[in-house]
């Protein structure tokens, strides 16, 4: 059985889609987690119906603001 932690330290290196609590959706490479669900994302894009409406660089999720994460 894959525990969710397995799957995001498989995701390490990888692109991921995060949609946060205010609807927003973003797209980048995972760097790190914690415990805490705080992600580290590089090269992150803000897309807006599936289309890239922003670069954003580097950037610190918060974890409680995350709905879902899909590698």
């Amino acid at each position: 059985m894959t525990k969710p932690f397995d799957l995001l330290t498989t995701a390490i290196g990888k692109n991921i889609l995060v949609r946060l609590k205010n609807g927003m959706e973003i797209r980048g490479t995972l760097e790190a987690y914690d415990p805490h669900l705080n992600l580290y994302i590089k090269d992150a894009e803000e897309l807006v119906e599936g289309e890239v409406k922003k670069k954003l660089g580097a950037m610190l999720i918060r974890g409680d603001t995350v709905v879902y994460i899909s590698p």
